[in-house]
Order: C-alpha cells, then structure tokens, then sequence
C-alpha cells in the first residue's frame, strides 16, 4: 500500500516498514481488547467483583494502545488497518476460549493473551529502533510497560489460588 505524502523526515523505506510492524500489532491489540472484554462480561465466582473490574481495565488500557497504534501508522503517511476484520485475520494471539466461565479459567486465558502481546511488543520495540524509528519505539515502549502490569495484576489471581 502506497503512504500518503507527508512532510515527516524518515525515510519512505522505514515509514514503510513502520507501517506494516504497527499495523501488525494494531491486528494483536484490537484482539486483546476483544478478549479482555469477553473476559469481563462472563467471568464468574468468588472473585467476581475483583475480575470484573480489572478485566475491564485491560480492556480501557489496551482501547487506548489501539489509539496509539493505529495514529502512528497514519502519522508515518500509512493507513491503520485495526477493522475487527483485519484483526480476526492477522492477530499472532491465542483464541480465546468462549465456554469459559469460572475466574481461574478467565485469569489463565487472558493472562496468556497479555503475555502473547507483550512477547510482539517487545519485539516491535527493537524493530523499530533497528530501523530508525525511535519515536514508534518509545510507543512500544510505553505499551509493553502497561502490558506487564496488567500480566502482573493478572497473574496475582492465579498466584493467590495455590
């Protein structure tokens, strides 16, 4: 896909390749917040309350890197491509299991997803510094820090249950 004309200063090669990596993880993100908000509406049991809310907290954090992402690419001259569509097709993350009902469950898929995210992120932190892009790095960089706490407070509900 050709870019849009802009006066950015990096090169067309690297806006290019920006594009596609944001794009690619745009894909991941939109899932993620799918997925926190399946977690949110179905999650059951003694922790009800606790889950609840945080899962609709992923869900805020993670609506609000879609907006980061997806700005980007078009700042670089691109088109975001974060369709539920596009991210059904190319999201690199585990489905998420629809029969799931009970905290524990919720807590090990969406822990998995976060952990699958920031494995990409952190990925994208580096390819985008290698190719130039500091700026689309520091975004990453921002992101994989808000995923890890969410792993983190995630994770803390499986850790307590032993």
């Amino acid at each position: 896909m050709p870019l849009h004309e802009t006066k950015n200063d990096l090169p067309g090669q690297t806006r290019e390749i920006m594009v596609r990596l944001l794009n690619a993880r745009l894909a991941d993100v939109v899932d993620l917040t799918t997925q926190a908000k399946q977690a949110h509406w179905n999650v059951k049991g003694p922790s009800f309350i606790a889950l609840h809310e945080l899962f609709d907290q992923v869900h805020a954090d993670a609506q609000a890197y879609t907006d980061l992402i997806g700005e980007r690419a078009v700042q670089l001259g691109g088109t975001a491509e974060g369709t539920a569509a596009a991210a059904a097709q190319r999201s690199t993350l585990p489905s998420y299991p629809l029969d799931i009902v009970d905290g524990p469950a919720h807590v090990e898929a969406l822990s998995t997803a976060l952990a699958a995210f920031g494995k990409q992120v952190r990925a994208a932190i580096e390819q985008a510094a290698d190719a130039g892009d500091q700026d689309t790095a520091d975004i990453f960089t921002e992101i994989s820090r808000g995923i890890d706490k969410h792993l983190w407070f995630v994770e803390a509900h499986r850790h307590g249950a032993r």
